[in-house]
């Protein structure tokens, strides 16, 4: 049946992908290609997959048509994860973005908000053109070659990539839930109008229509050409370590610990662990060498107040940085031994200097911190921080401020790159699916690389159970990945909710997170569920009302 997609949904690339007034995809620069062309050749075809490299963090309305200038896809979606779940905290009011909306838990549960409507446009929005090259290059009769392979093996990557992300937002989680009866989203394999597409699939069916796309993946990249180019540009490009990697993602999310481990060593392969100079430079480009996939912001696209770093960073020169230092879990830091390095991306003892700080210990007149006997102390301190690391006058601090995410021209507004795999993640998937399997021995082989390489007095053997295990594990990945995105997902996971309060507290505000500074496990609370845009049910007759989440 017809699917729509109306508003700020799919509907919006009838434009693009089936109009040969428009430019498709590719706008900024010049070289883009009508959707008469799209399909007419290898080249062509990488031009649509340009464009969907583009997509992922361009302003939302900028490569996709439709969508809205307060989203820049992933720069948004990937930091979401960790606004969501508490572990990025506002340490004042600034509500830029409805980045503040969004962490109080007032975004992704109102079916009109633009967090769920975006999220979703844009999901599907990647798999319709991943759909158009998968189609495309089946009824086309192209020779296969190499160039032809690499281009499939990104389309079906990509579409993996989005349903993998939709299933995991607006549907009940794998491992908590019941996969074979709980509502999914509708499946969409057409590439041209009508856009047929099926009614609402059970999380089943989408995760096996992801086992499936990734399996195609991997193998038509045993046949493809491999990346082309070289430094931050390349890793833009999709390859088979990425498919491995998200197959290591999607096998962890529904329990699948073998195939987990299997895949995350796959993806891990070539791309050594950072250092500690590297991990301290601030994750902000592809270059670095555990970077498995990322997406190289080019100037010409540069998101500039709608970027990940305006968001997560506090050393990007915007307001809501500025005004809102983002801080960690006191809890997280303070558990931090003395000899991992990780320890030095967060400032515990740094002032809090901001006047409108949500904890009302602002300023010198309301100090608390010993340290600091004199307003001269005080106000030293918060210089010191300020030209260490490159913060403009306007930069307030705080307690438990981060330096872990750094622009690599701080003080500024100038493109980063946005990272989202890292070998790091992978041995820290491989861990914990050998710990499910209560492989002892496999989990510490696998965490130990990691732990040495962070702590010079890391002493993985006295893990030696499955249950402290897992809670090393937690910790590992709350640190080594913290502002990365994955809490989110990692709670879904391990069916745990929120507890600013709990053991000491984290240094959230109660006053400003309100109804998020305690949230009930994901089993038990459905508002983990993202809802289905309002739009969307309204347009899709496939779709009602008595589908909302």
């Amino acid at each position: 049946m017809l699917n729509k997609f109306k508003f700020i949904t799919l509907i919006l690339l009838l434009v693009s992908v089936n109009s040969c007034q428009d430019e498709y995809l590719e706008r900024t620069p010049t070289d883009a290609i009508s959707a008469a062309d799209a399909l007419a050749s290898v080249e062509n075809m990488q031009l649509v997959l340009n464009g969907v490299h583009r997509g992922l963090y361009s302003q939302s309305q900028t490569i996709f048509p439709g969508g809205n200038t307060a989203r820049a896809n992933n720069h948004y979606w990937k930091p979401l994860g960790d606004n969501l779940a508490g572990y990025l905290i506002h340490s004042a009011n600034a509500n830029n973005l409805s980045w503040r909306s969004a962490m109080q838990w007032n975004e992704h549960t109102i079916q009109t908000s633009l967090t769920s409507e975006l999220l979703w446009y844009h999901r599907y929005n990647i798999i319709l053109h991943a759909n158009l090259l998968i189609n495309g290059i089946a009824d086309s009769g192209f020779t296969e070659t190499a160039a032809l392979n690499e281009i499939l093996g990104q389309a079906y990557t990509y579409r993996a990539y989005a349903y993998l992300s939709l299933v995991q937002h607006y549907g009940r989680g794998y491992l908590i839930g019941n996969p074979s009866t709980d509502p999914g989203v509708p499946l969409l394999f057409s590439s041209e109008s009508p856009f047929t597409s099926e009614p609402r699939s059970t999380v089943q069916v989408i995760y096996d229509q992801i086992g499936s796309d990734l399996d195609d993946a991997i193998a038509a990249f045993e046949n493809g050409s491999g990346r082309t180019g070289s430094g931050a540009a390349a890793k833009s490009q999709l390859n088979i370590n990425v498919a491995h990697g998200l197959k290591a993602r999607w096998a962890l999310s529904k329990g699948d610990w073998s195939t987990a481990a299997t895949s995350a060593v796959a993806a891990r392969d070539g791309f050594p662990l950072m250092d500690e100079t590297d991990w301290l430079s601030g994750l902000n480009t592809n270059t670095l060498s555990e970077v498995i996939w990322g997406s190289h912001v080019i100037e010409a696209e540069t998101t500039f107040f709608r970027s990940y770093f305006y968001l997560a960073s506090n050393t990007f020169n915007g307001s809501q940085i500025r005004n809102n230092p983002k801080i960690a879990d006191r809890r997280l830091v303070d558990a931090i031994p003395a000899t991992d390095y990780r320890g030095k991306a967060f400032l515990p003892d740094a002032p809090n200097s901001n006047t409108s700080a949500a904890n009302g210990e602002g300023g010198w007149a309301n100090n608390t911190n010993p340290l600091y006997t004199t307003e001269e102390e005080f106000d030293d301190a918060i210089a010191a921080i300020k030209a260490e690391y490159g913060l403009v006058s306007g930069h307030n601090t705080h307690p438990y401020m981060h330096f872990k995410l750094k622009n690599a021209n701080p003080g500024t507004i100038d493109p980063d790159d946005v990272i989202y795999m890292r070998t790091s993640e992978m041995h820290l998937i491989e861990a914990e699916a050998r710990a499910m399997l209560n492989d002892i021995t496999g989990a510490q082989d696998a965490l130990r690389p990691l732990g040495e390489e962070r702590d010079s007095a890391y002493d993985v053997t006295i893990f030696n159970t499955q249950q402290s295990l897992m809670d090393h594990i937690k910790f590992q990945r709350r640190l080594e990945l913290w502002g990365e995105g994955f809490g989110y997902t990692d709670k879904i996971r391990w069916d745990e909710g929120i507890d600013h309060a709990a053991d000491g507290g984290s240094g959230a505000s109660e006053v400003l997170y309100q109804g998020a500074y305690q949230v009930d496990r994901p089993s038990i609370n459905d508002d983990w569920i993202f809802k289905i845009p309002q739009a969307e049910i309204n347009a899709n007759p496939n779709l009602s009302s008595g589908d909302q989440n």
